[in-house]
């Protein structure tokens, strides 16, 4: 089959030949329907060689979509043709955190070798795809496969971190996202539809400030040196309750902190080089700082309830497999609008 592999640290990935794989016990087999594109498998490309920390060559690509095609012995709950998404942050399965179904914070599962697809297990930037546990696909009916696939990270990961937030999102709280990207315009239609809060997005670039109002944000303000002095004008002086940076950059925590209101929380969620000093006296009392990571299993299962009914989706680009290269060069320019996902076959 073919696959989007990065071969070697530093070089380019490539499309290359390699083994379908067959499910062990336990075990299935999807054929992708649909795989998306993300900033983290960049972060991964620019790691050096040394301590680089998966076996390579890696197939790339943690959202995955697929059609069953094989069932290891003792699968059961799904069968062979049904459509699914794929839960990326796989766990041990029996720890604390697993058994509440948050893989994402499972604190065995790096000990115990266990990688999530695309990020050291092989990704879904290929026709098929080994999954280890049915308990790692999620069900979507007749939904699209390809609007669907970027909600296992670009959409998990704000739901997660959204609700870790709701007791700060009242009516008449503000909401900020930083960064109305592929992540952010998701995170601004699930404000909108799991929160009462005003929500105010920040972007540097023009066309994500329209996707931000097409998204449903209250106010779109450009992410610059004055956006924290009219988010203070717009709450009367008070401050935002929940902020959002979907970028992590230095310039865009410190712009956080500047817009934390007193009792409020900030979420970095962006990967980049920021960072977020907290002591007493830095930020307004009562901040709750953190970052996160992904989402869990039962969020999946809501995020894709919320979608079936209309009340969230992805602004997507299609590609095909052999295109995948390319994509990552238009992605690192910021040549994406929203999120790429790659359809084989296509």
């Amino acid at each position: 089959m073919r696959a989007v592999q990065y071969t070697n640290v530093g070089d380019p990935p490539r499309v290359t030949d390699v083994p379908v794989p067959e499910p062990g016990p336990g075990q299935l087999v999807l054929r992708v329907t649909a795989a998306g594109v993300c900033h983290s498998d960049l972060a991964v490309m620019s790691w050096p060689a040394d301590g680089f920390p998966y076996p390579l060559p890696l197939t790339l690509g943690h959202e995955a979509a697929g059609r069953v095609e094989a069932l290891g012995d003792g699968v059961h709950g799904v069968s062979e043709g049904e459509s699914v998404v794929v839960y990326g942050p796989w766990g041990c399965g029996l720890c604390r955190n697993c058994s509440r179904g948050m893989e994402n914070y499972c604190p065995h599962a790096g000990r115990l070798g266990i990688r999530p697809p695309g990020l050291g297990a092989p990704g879904a930037l290929a026709e098929y795809l080994l999954v280890d546990a049915e308990r790692h696909v999620v069900p979507i009916g007749g939904m699209d496969p390809v609007e669907t696939v970027p909600l296992t990270d670009a959409g998990l990961t704000p739901y997660h971190v959204v609700k870790r937030s709701l007791d700060r999102l009242f009516p008449g709280s503000t909401a900020v996202v930083i960064g109305a990207g592929g992540l952010g315009h998701v995170a601004i239609q699930l404000l909108r539809a799991v929160s009462s809060a005003t929500v105010v997005a920040l972007d540097t670039r023009e066309q994500s400030r329209e996707l931000a109002r097409q998204s449903g944000a209250h106010h779109v303000f450009p992410s610059n040196t004055d956006a924290a002095e009219h988010l203070r004008d717009l709450t009367g002086g008070a401050g935002a309750d929940a902020v959002f940076d979907f970028v992590g950059a230095k310039a865009t925590t410190d712009m956080a902190s500047r817009m934390a209101g007193m009792d409020s929380d900030v979420n970095i969620v962006g990967i980049a080089d920021g960072s977020f000093p907290v002591s007493f006296g830095s930020v307004p009392f009562g901040t709750r700082a953190a970052i996160t990571y992904w989402g869990g299993r039962p969020e999946l299962i809501e995020l894709i309830d919320l979608a079936a009914r209309g009340a969230v989706s992805v602004e997507v680009q299609r590609f095909s497999l052999e295109d995948g290269p390319r994509v990552y060069e238009r992605m690192r320019s910021g040549d994406i609008h929203g999120r790429a996902v790659i359809v084989p076959g296509a």
